[in-house]
């Protein structure tokens, strides 16, 4: 990228920074290629955050069928994340993931699970595991909260037989001629997905990230302390087709020879290892085994660490140099953390980041981790929390004694709870993968530019004051 016209005297961020349109000759948003070239083998250059407020099996599943990558995060037991992993790998690519609940249970129970709103919907089964029926999630709203899911269920059971849909546009036609918004998938009288309406269209327009296999692709992270290449090394036999080792401060002896110890394992998998906000760190890090550089400190909306410590960077002045040295190595960076909305994942990538990591702008969604709450005003919401919170350090040394516990807890950082609230038009984390897509897909087309590499190269970068970015956004009501 060049900035136009102007040069820094300081370090910038997101909002110190815009994208100056250039001549351009590509015909079509659709004609962009957005895959990262990390070695990753996502098609969208799109990662979500190790947090356990964000990452779980089921968005990591969601992301991967759109070509993006999860990252589960390491503060889950060992036993769980090697049944996370192979649940991911289990999923169906065609279809989405059923979301099941028994018979028994009630209209309560599912409203946690999901949004009562079209183009959502539950499989159910008894108490055997045998598939009775489908319920659509906007038949829940109207339905009374202990009333349990077999009441809503009866009449003709619409569903799509696997057979008679061999390609996405095919399950669309069906859909539409059936009018259906939402069905089951069977195959010999076995549920194995789920479908609506907008799912089959984006699998028109999406590329899934898939291993070697044909199975979704994911990752999972480790810290830098115990034995890390144990970890790794059952990580590897679930499955996992990428290890992030992460640690808040990523420039230090512990995390060089975490990665040492990961790379001497010679698994075959991407290593990535962060986080760091200097063109130093990016030639340790590499220098010990990393393949890509998790970037950022400080920018996240959970984390206190620049108020606290007054530790950190500006995230876009921390990507472009970071970024830089990465390319002279043969490696790439990740972007970790600080962007609120599509311009400012544009702007990174302008910046040279491989993909761009989300933490709290998905722990707002449908399938992120938890159950969906209800506040006063009856909007839906997620709890997240900082990864160096009083709760996550709770969550992490559960184990330790009464005494260390508390010692630990005495000097944790970050937001302990906050509510994140579900967008009703985008309440799905495939609903915001569209919208970041979607500014993307333009951003190339402003920039001339048709994949990743180009866009880093023609991208043109102004300089502007906290008045330009406020003319920037539009007006929520009419003057």
């Amino acid at each position: 990228m060049e900035f136009y016209e102007t040069a820094p005297t300081h370090d910038l961020t997101y909002s110190d920074v815009f994208l100056v349109p250039s001549h351009s000759e590509v015909s079509s948003r659709l004609a962009v290629d957005l895959a990262p070239g990390d070695g990753t083998g996502a098609s969208l250059p799109i990662v979500s955050a190790n947090m356990n407020s964000v990452t779980g099996p089921r968005l990591a599943a969601t992301l991967a069928r759109r070509g993006a990558l999860g990252v589960l995060p390491q503060d889950m037991p060992l036993q769980e994340l090697d049944a996370a992993i192979r649940w991911v790998k289990n999923q169906p690519v065609a279809y989405d993931s059923p979301l099941t609940l028994r018979a028994s249970d009630s209209v309560a129970a599912a409203l946690r699970q999901l949004p009562a709103l079209e183009g959502h919907g539950i499989v159910v089964t008894d108490d055997a595991g045998d598939y009775l029926g489908t319920i659509a999630g906007e038949r829940l709203a109207g339905a009374m909260p202990e009333a349990p899911l077999a009441d809503l269920l009866g009449g003709a059971l619409a569903s799509i037989d696997a057979d008679d849909v061999d390609t996405p546009r095919a399950a669309f036609d069906l859909m539409v001629a059936a009018d259906l918004e939402f069905a089951p998938v069977l195959h010999h009288g076995q549920v194995i997905g789920t479908l609506s309406r907008k799912s089959a269209l984006r699998s028109t327009l999406y590329t899934p990230a898939l291993d070697a296999s044909g199975r979704l692709r994911v990752a999972a992270a480790v810290g830098i302390n115990g034995d890390v290449a144990a970890k790794a090394q059952a990580l590897a036999a679930a499955g996992v087709d990428v290890i992030v080792i992460d640690t808040a401060h990523g420039h230090q002896a512990g995390m060089a020879r975490a990665i040492k110890a990961v790379a001497d394992l010679k698994l075959g998998l991407p290593i990535v290892a962060g986080n760091v906000v200097t063109s130093a760190a990016v030639k340790d890090l590499v220098a010990a085994g990393a393949d890509v550089i998790k970037v950022g400190v400080g920018p996240g909306a959970m984390c206190t660490t620049r108020m606290m410590t007054a530790v950190g960077r500006p995230q876009f002045s921390a990507v472009l140099e970071t970024a830089a040295t990465a390319t002279e190595l043969g490696a790439h960076v990740w972007a970790d953390g600080g962007v609120r909305y599509p311009r400012d994942v544009a702007l990174a990538l302008a910046a040279g980041a491989a993909s761009v990591m989300i933490g709290s702008w998905f722990a707002g969604t449908t399938e992120a981790p938890g159950e969906l709450r209800t506040d006063a005003a009856g909007r839906l919401y997620k709890e997240s929390w900082g990864m160096a919170s009083t709760k996550a350090v709770t969550q992490r040394f559960d184990k330790l004694d009464p005494y260390e516990l508390a010692r630990k807890q005495l000097f944790a950082e970050g937001i302990s709870s906050s509510k994140i609230y579900l967008d009703p038009l985008r309440p799905s984390v495939e609903d915001l993968l569209d919208m970041i897509t979607a500014g993307l897909r333009s951003s190339f087309t402003y920039a001339g530019a048709t994949n990743l590499e180009e866009f880093s190269q023609r991208a043109l970068v102004g300089i502007q004051s906290a008045a330009g970015y406020e003319e920037g956004k539009a007006l929520p009501v009419s003057w």
